[in-house]
């Protein structure tokens, strides 16, 4: 398995690891319960330097980034974020990106799971002159989440960070190390993503954690990451998106630009005229039970409607509530649908929106 400059630190803080993709990574520390409601209530930290890092640059490079996602980039000036999906010519989604507008290039966030598949796919579609590094094995990333993540991060770096807007970012050196610190995240709650060179994360982590210790930060695995992205309705790629689903079956249509032409769009333009046949929903269930990936969704009558995409207890709700991709009339919100759990046929309610609200 490949390991994270951390990993090593994650064992000697009594982490419990797991193999992620490839990677050996913390699924927890304490329990998933406890750095659960920790981010949801004060804050946490997570090493994500297993995620992948590509910059594009060159002459073209914004032309190639413009046919290859959904989503406008030709609109982000420097120290700007933008999330989009990756799209192959049939719709679907290669990847979803967080991408930074750098001068005249971009440097791209993407899931560990997907850098040697989004690498490839890229370079295939260079226009001539953009130039594609992979950065990542130099590059390491931090997560700080919660109510008390900027308070944090202001003492930590010593510096006002009120004013960077969501979807915003600085850079800055920092006791000599250089230093990214964007307004983005994956937990529904206010926090920041820390971008830092492979050899100094282990100082910064150390010291991030000192700086937090006094505001009820932990260090935060997987497994609470997960339950934290599912409560604020936020996909994850492989099991609630992929390249056989298309962003408006993925309620992505926010992360679309009608007005750019990009790879796929012909598909969504006939999606958007003749109406969709599912779409992914949330839903809550109205019984004790937790509905998993791949159980079946079906109506009062007993037929399938759907698959579940992601399923947990929501540690917040004390509830089970998952995604799912559902046929229409059944998708809309407050309709009662059933999820087979086992032998068991749960009631559930489909639900608009997040499950939670963050706090900030």
């Amino acid at each position: 398995m490949k390991n994270t400059p951390l990993t090593e630190q994650h064992r000697q803080q009594g982490a419990r690891m797991m193999n992620f993709h490839g990677w050996e990574m913390p699924v927890h520390y304490t329990s998933l319960v406890e750095e659960h409601l920790c981010v949801r209530e004060k804050a946490g930290l997570f090493d994500l330097s297993h995620m992948g890092e590509l910059r594009l640059s060159g002459d073209t490079a914004l032309a190639t980034l413009d046919r290859l996602i959904s989503n406008d980039p030709s609109k982000l000036e420097p120290g700007q974020v933008l999330y989009s999906p990756l799209m192959n010519e049939r719709g679907g989604i290669v990847d979803d990106l967080v991408i930074y507008r750098e001068g005249d290039g971009f440097f791209a966030v993407v899931n560990a799971a997907n850098v040697e598949k989004d690498e490839r796919w890229i370079r295939d579609h260079l226009l001539p002159g953009t130039t594609l590094e992979n950065i990542s094995a130099d590059t390491a990333l931090l997560a700080i989440q919660g109510p008390e993540a900027e308070t944090i991060v202001n003492t930590a770096f010593a510096c006002d960070h009120g004013s960077l807007g969501n979807f915003r970012y600085w850079d800055y050196v920092w006791n000599g190390i250089r230093v990214r610190i964007s307004r983005t995240g994956y937990t529904g709650e206010d926090g920041f993503e820390i971008y830092v060179s492979a050899g100094a994360v282990q100082t910064v982590w150390n010291m991030l954690l000192k700086e937090g210790q006094p505001h009820g930060m932990q260090p935060i695995g997987l497994g609470a990451r997960d339950t934290l992205r599912l409560e604020a309705r936020l996909p994850l790629y492989g099991q609630d998106i992929d390249e056989s689903t298309t962003p408006l079956e993925a309620g992505l249509s926010f992360a679309v630009a009608w007005d750019t032409e990009f790879l796929g769009k012909a598909v969504l333009t006939k999606q958007r005229e003749e109406g969709l046949g599912r779409r992914l929903a949330g839903f809550i269930l109205q019984e004790r039970g937790i509905a998993r990936s791949g159980c079946t969704i079906l109506d009062g009558q007993g037929s399938p409607i759907g698959t579940v995409t992601s399923g947990s207890m929501s540690p917040s709700l004390q509830k089970g509530i998952g995604l799912g991709y559902i046929q229409r009339p059944w998708n809309k919100a407050g309709t009662e649908v059933y999820v087979q759990v086992r032998n068991r046929q749960l009631k559930a309610l489909t639900h608009k929106g997040r499950f939670v609200q963050g706090k900030k």
